[in-house]
């Protein structure tokens, strides 16, 4: 049953039901709206699989020290959106997890790049892989080829959502 729907499927509200495109961009706004509930939450349950005392919001911060390895605090800061000093708290508390560690910028004598420690890259490959195996048996009834058209329309959403 999708949210803000009663027992039979029937809408909840009082509005009369949006007309044309209204309704596709209404339906859209629904299915996105449940689809971060359930990424929040199973990024709090990926963060504490990663370390039992890990913030839900510092797995982002994993995840893209994973792909793209050394950065600047500066850059994931400007990735994740958040200020320097919130960024500077994460990554301390990263530090003192022995997951991340800082080493100076060769470019830049005042700028430290933040990269993966082995532990922090392992217990993230062991929760990815885990969450990949998770999709493949949530998704085992779907037709690969549907599964990478979902994957390129979100990808077409996440680069439209950049501009």
């Amino acid at each position: 049953m999708h949210e803000g729907a009663n027992g039979d499927g029937r809408r909840l509200s009082a509005e009369p039901p949006a007309s044309g495109a209204d309704q596709e961009y209404l339906s859209l706004e629904r299915e996105l709206t449940i689809l971060f509930r359930r990424a929040r939450a199973n990024q709090g349950e990926m963060a504490r699989e990663v370390h039992p005392d890990l913030e839900s919001a510092a797995y982002g911060l994993l995840i893209r020290l994973d792909e793209c390895g050394r950065q600047r605090a500066t850059e994931l800061a400007a990735y994740i959106g958040v200020g320097k000093a919130t960024m500077s708290r994460q990554l301390r508390a990263l530090e003192e997890l022995g997951l991340v560690a800082r080493e100076p910028d060769p470019a830049d004598g005042r700028a430290w790049l933040v990269h993966l420690t082995r532990e922090g890259h392992a217990r993230v490959a062991r929760v990815r892989d885990a969450r990949r195996a998770r999709y493949v048996s949530q998704l085992s009834h779907w037709d690969r080829r549907e599964v990478a058209q979902l994957a390129h329309l979100l990808s077409q959403l996440n680069r439209g959502m950049e501009r």
